[in-house]
């Protein structure tokens, strides 16, 4: 990577290589996606209603495959993306069965999870999923990674440890929280071993699937509109099947705000940039733009939601920086 600065690129780094018009667009892209990652978890709290989620979020999950389904249809219809010569390949459909089995898997598990840990022993613990990431993205790509990349991860999950152990503080409490955890009142910290078990496998899953989806979209030469569009149709059927077995609730559209419709196209068009995301760039990539989108996260916070940000953050900041310098920087 001689000579390129700080930027994260196509094909895992430097954007040195690109011209400027795509070099732009990729920056863009990046930022983004960071900032919608960022604004996720304050848009959910500016959705509650007496402390809590009015809509079932298994109907956000599904309106969000659903939105992101259309929009890679309509992109094919407009022509935006080619469609291939011959017979549509509906064979190369099938693998994508298993990236929304493995994703549907894992947005279960974290409502598990949460039967077992306290949020924050839960959000501190959930960046062992950078690790697994980095170990599924070595063994499965035949890719290797340097002392310095190797450190530069390490130090991004010990940010993402710190920030969540503290980095954002409700000021009418003294102890410090995630926004889920300020809002109800501090939990005692804790987990089960049959948690940290869930836990681990959650860590795998996450990191597997984010793999072996890079692996798929890029294998394959097809376009991205019609990779994602194999993708979501199984998520939207396997979302749906989740939806209906959950047994009685709220309607599909029951409880929805216009804050929680934000909340749904935020996430339908993170997930379609972050796909393109794995297709130019890596799943190494999308592990910095989740933990860049820490501090679009606090600073929305503390704005939105008027809570303190704390010397943790901080120093989790400088942990996030000082790892995008050394994993992108010259060497």
């Amino acid at each position: 990577h001689a000579g390129s600065g700080v930027s994260m690129s196509v094909e895992d780094g430097d954007v040195a290589g690109l011209g400027r018009p795509r070099q732009a667009r990729w920056t863009l892209m990046l930022l983004l996606s960071t900032a919608m990652y960022g604004a996720h978890a304050p848009l959910l709290a500016l959705c509650h209603v007496d402390g809590r989620v009015p809509f079932r979020p298994s109907s956000a999950v599904l309106l969000t495959e659903l939105t992101k389904l259309l929009l890679c249809a309509f992109s094919l219809l407009m022509g935006w993306q080619a469609w291939p010569q011959g017979a549509p390949p509906w064979r190369q459909a099938a693998p994508f069965a298993l990236s929304a089995l493995l994703y549907g898997a894992n947005n279960n598990l974290v409502i598990y999870l949460q039967r077992y840990m306290d949020p924050s022993t839960y959000q501190v613990l959930s960046n062992l999923k950078i690790g697994s990431t980095a170990l599924f993205y070595c063994l499965c790509l035949q890719h290797r990674l340097s002392a310095r990349q190797g450190l530069a991860l390490l130090l991004l999950m010990a940010a993402g440890a710190c920030y969540a152990a503290g980095g954002l503080q409700d000021p009418g409490n003294t102890l410090p929280g995630s926004p889920p955890a300020a809002a109800a009142g501090p939990m005692p910290l804790h987990i089960t071993p049959l948690g940290l078990l869930l836990l681990v496998l959650y860590c795998l899953i996450s990191g597997l699937s984010s793999v072996y989806t890079e692996l798929l979209l890029k294998r394959q030469r097809l376009p991205l509109a019609l990779q994602n569009l194999f993708l979501y149709t199984f998520g939207v059927l396997l979302n749906l099947g989740l939806h209906a077995g959950g047994g009685p609730g709220p309607g599909l559209l029951e409880g929805f705000s216009g804050w929680a419709a934000l909340v749904v196209l935020s996430q339908a068009l993170n997930g379609l940039l972050m796909s393109a995301v794995m297709k130019h760039g890596s799943s190494i990539t999308r592990l910095f733009v989740v933990s860049c989108s820490l501090v679009v996260n606090a600073v929305l916070s503390a704005a939105l939601l008027r809570l303190q940000l704390t010397a943790a953050f901080f120093l989790a900041t400088l942990l996030i920086g000082l790892a995008v310098r050394l994993y992108y920087g010259s060497h």
